[in-house]
């Protein structure tokens, strides 16, 4: 069953279905605003958003529902192992792949009847799975957005290395210690964490309050991010330490938006395949934001997506 939910209180669009997809290992929780019918009959391709994390749930993107007032339908969802989808604490850490998520989400394109005709917005860990399913050139993925996204591991960690070089030498002290120490699970480690966090994370305070929503759902089952990423971002000793998708980009064959902050966790170097080795793929930088312009630069980025959108033959 799904951890508690804690309840946002911005003012976003309300859900206009809610449901849940069947799967091998459990239900896949879904929201859409608007609606998919009227949506194509309107010539608007609808919009999946795809959450980070790994076992981030959605909540902390749903300011990108708005997107639904101009008459495209949007759809989230939560993933499973976290938010209102099933959660598997004691699964066999062998469950945790990305051909698990990809077929999860090709089973919610099917569920919904938009396999033919969709778009797709991954953030983050989201962009990562965006990315392979676009690799497999779907026929009907119309366009892509892939935000503050990796497109190799070894380049996010290689770039976040560079950043936690910057931290104060106290900071990178504490990290350092408890890394080496095996006690990443300590509150001082946390505390020195939330420093890098607050620089290239989200660099709002507090936290609004859908983001805190996904954090607070995601500290109490943190099962996949601990198995795929491990103890933090800067530390990724999981199963998605060696994953790279560069060398299949050329694949891909619809416009593709690219968007990072310019102080973002996603570095310069780590997204600089998408625009390098996908025909016509756009970069936009967002100067106020780090890794979740969609919340800090909300307005411009909103406007950036559609226009995209709308541009790009998924209308």
């Amino acid at each position: 069953m799904g951890a508690a939910v804690v309840p946002t209180t911005q003012p976003f669009p309300p859900a206009t279905t809610e449901g849940w997809v069947e799967g091998l290992h459990g239900r896949t929780w879904y929201r859409i605003t608007g609606d998919l019918d009227v949506s194509r009959a309107r010539g608007h391709t609808p919009l999946v958003v795809v959450h980070g994390g790994p076992g981030f749930p959605h909540d902390y993107l749903l300011r990108i529902a708005r997107l639904a007032t101009a008459g495209r339908a949007v759809v989230h969802y939560d993933q499973l192992g976290c938010g209102r989808s099933t959660h598997l604490p004691d699964a066999d850490p062998g469950l945790w792949t990305v051909g698990l998520f990809v077929d999860e989400l090709d089973a919610l394109l099917d569920r919904l009847q938009i396999t033919e005709d969709h778009t797709v917005l991954g953030q983050s860990w989201g962009g990562m799975l965006a990315a392979e399913h676009a690799v497999r050139r779907p026929a009907g993925l119309r366009g892509m957005v892939l935000a503050d996204a990796p497109a190799s591991m070894p380049l996010w960690c290689s770039g976040v290395a560079r950043l936690r070089r910057a931290l104060p030498r106290d900071v990178r002290e504490v990290l350092d210690r408890h890394e080496a120490a095996g006690t990443t699970g300590a509150p001082e480690y946390a505390q020195a964490a939330q420093v890098f966090y607050d620089r290239h994370l989200l660099r709002i305070k507090p936290y609004p309050p859908e983001v805190a929503a996904s954090f607070a759902q995601w500290e109490e089952d943190p099962t996949v991010y601990h198995t795929m990423v491990g103890p933090s971002e800067f530390n990724v000793t999981g199963t998605l330490r060696d994953w790279s998708v560069v060398d299949r980009l050329a694949s891909v064959d619809v416009p593709v938006l690219v968007v990072r902050g310019e102080h973002d966790e996603a570095t310069v170097e780590c997204v600089a395949p998408f625009a390098e080795f996908i025909t016509g793929a756009q970069l936009r930088v967002f100067p106020e934001s780090s890794h979740m312009p969609h919340v800090e630069e909300e307005a411009a980025f909103c406007h950036a997506v559609e226009t995209f959108l709308a541009g790009s033959g998924a209308d």
